[in-house]
């Protein structure tokens, strides 16, 4: 746990020495670089890690700096996937975990605040990217302007299908429901078009909704729109999610699984297309885990473990039947997903062999990727030759899963035997009992928090209903006024395929009749990479 606290301040204290206010830091020549936008990237999605690790008065101080310092009326062409989960996300989560880190907050929190408005300011700035005809997003978009008029419709399917944490969070907190609809929007846009043994591809064109890509796996371009259905629906309590999430594992068990590995398959006919495991698939045993089926993650986490003791980490492609790295796809940009399954799988079973992956992780990645301004990325982990970046998602994921991992004792791992009560103009809710939720990019969200800013509407409209029922003309009223609530809990019942059935007197946008979209990197699409026959994003 000490050294993996001593290598995030390594990282850290060289990016704000040499990179910032650049958003990621080049540790070969010392200097930084604009590569998502130009948000300071690092330091947002650092902000949470600096907590999980204790230092309070860092992450007051990075709060005032990003107050003052970042402004998202650029002209910009961001990517609207990566500008979700690492801006937004970072924000909401550091938003939510500010009290508890010592920093005054306003009196309406954790229903307003700074931190909470840049995040808001930030996910408007992303709405432009759904509308469609699909409802699905585009993958970039213009910070000022909007949609560019030549932008690529082709997005890839986890850049339609990772919104609904953050969307929803924003929702729940500030009381506009535009975020979570649009993030439903375009979940069941997606699921709408699955194919008819149930599965997705990888590109989507988000104007015709037809598949570009018709490779259909877990790992690139898929990934964080399986991880949100189960996030979302643990979220929200959600069954129709989890439902969703199902039928999907399903069809992935029947056509893509073989001994434990998972390959790559055509959406429609499920023939083989890639025998190929990606850096980016080693998530799954870790959202395994929290659906309960620990024992297969086990099984897959040990085959994905064997190809990181072969090279030290784990290269972006793997063919399986060669049991060797793919061309042009040999690097380790320093990713979490393996070290995050460890931490779910270990938190489930406490198996000793977990921690011994850890410990591997720590060794590698000081011995190879060390160097004297930070960690650099391993461009090929066969001749351990580097890259000069250091993605900001080594301190936001990587760092963090890792003293997770080594730290059973964290506030992270609370399992409810402490908590804060919190009185808000609303009344009073719990916070920090644990339970967290984290995005795609490691930011924890407190589930308790969703419900500190809904009481207010459901009683106003109580409220209201009185009044109107006190002052209005004193005629019989047949039917009562009833309203469903912005946030009914299960009161609308569901057409598995379609929007919920209204009920209720007043349409008050019963909070599940919407879809939620996603977006890609970004990069043209001709930018992207076909290795194999498949689509990818050249850095995914």
């Amino acid at each position: 746990r000490e050294r993996v606290r001593a290598m995030f301040y390594h990282a850290y204290e060289h990016y704000l020495e040499s990179a910032f206010p650049y958003d990621e830091l080049r540790p070969l020549t010392c200097d930084g670089q604009d590569t998502w936008g130009s948000f300071s990237l690092t330091l947002i999605d650092a902000l949470d890690t600096l907590l999980i690790l204790g230092n309070v008065s860092e992450f007051q101080r990075v709060v005032s700096v990003l107050q003052e310092g970042v402004d998202f009326d650029i002209d910009v062409n961001a990517s609207v996937f990566e500008t979700n989960i690492r801006v937004v996300g970072g924000l909401l989560s550091a938003h939510l975990l500010s009290k508890k880190a010592g920093v005054t907050v306003e009196a309406g929190w954790p229903c307003s605040g700074p931190l909470l408005r840049m995040a808001e300011e930030a996910a408007r700035k992303l709405l432009p990217a759904f509308q469609t005809p699909t409802g699905m997003p585009y993958g970039t978009v213009n910070l000022l302007h909007g949609v560019n008029p030549g932008e690529t419709p082709v997005t890839c399917t986890a850049g339609i299908g990772t919104f609904i944490v953050e969307f929803a969070t924003l929702s729940y907190l500030t009381g506009d429901p535009v975020f979570e609809d649009v993030a439903r929007k375009a979940l069941k846009a997606l699921w709408k078009n699955r194919s008819d043994i149930g599965l997705v591809g990888n590109h989507i064109d988000v104007i015709t909704a037809k598949w570009v890509a018709q490779d259909a796996g877990i790992g690139a371009g898929v990934d964080s729109y399986f991880e949100y259905l189960v996030k979302g629906a643990i979220l929200l309590q959600d069954k129709e999610l989890m439902s969703m999430f199902l039928e999907y594992n399903k069809a992935i068990k029947n056509y893509t699984k073989f001994d434990d590995w998972y390959l790559w398959v055509q959406m429609y006919k499920g023939t083989v297309s890639m025998p190929v495991f990606q850096s980016l698939e080693a998530y799954w045993p870790g959202l395994q885990s929290l659906i309960g089926d620990v024992d297969n993650a086990m099984r897959t986490f040990l085959n994905y473990y064997t190809v990181w003791k072969q090279f030290g980490g784990l290269p972006e492609f793997y063919n399986i039947p060669q049991g060797y790295t793919v061309d042009k796809r040999e690097g380790y940009p320093l990713r979490p997903e393996l070290i995050e399954s460890a931490m779910y799988l270990y938190r489930a079973t406490r198996d000793p062999t977990l921690l011994e992956l850890g410990r591997d992780a720590v060794e590698s990645i000081e011995k190879i990727s060390k160097v004297d301004c930070g960690f650099a990325t391993i461009k090929d982990l066969r001749d351990h030759r580097l890259d000069n970046r250091m993605e900001s998602f080594f301190l936001a994921e990587t760092v963090k899963y890792l003293y997770l991992l080594f730290d059973p004792d964290n506030f992270i791992h609370n399992d409810g035997s402490a908590f804060d009560v919190v009185v808000t103009p609303y009344g009073e809710c719990v916070l920090n009992a644990g339970g967290y939720v984290f995005n795609t990019e490691a930011h924890p969200i407190d589930p308790a928090a969703l419900h500190c800013c809904r009481r207010r509407k459901e009683e106003q409209w109580e409220v209201e209903d009185l009044m109107r029922e006190f002052y209005s003309p004193k005629k019989t009223k047949k039917f009562p006024l009833k309203r469903t609530s912005d946030r009914g809990e299960g009161e609308s019942t569901k057409d598995p395929e379609g929007a919920p059935s209204e009920k209720g007197g007043e349409k008050r946008s019963s909070k599940k009749n919407t879809h939620s979209l996603l977006s890609c990197p970004s990069q043209s699409f001709n930018s992207k990479l076909a290795v194999l026959g498949q689509v990818f994003l050249d850095n995914t």
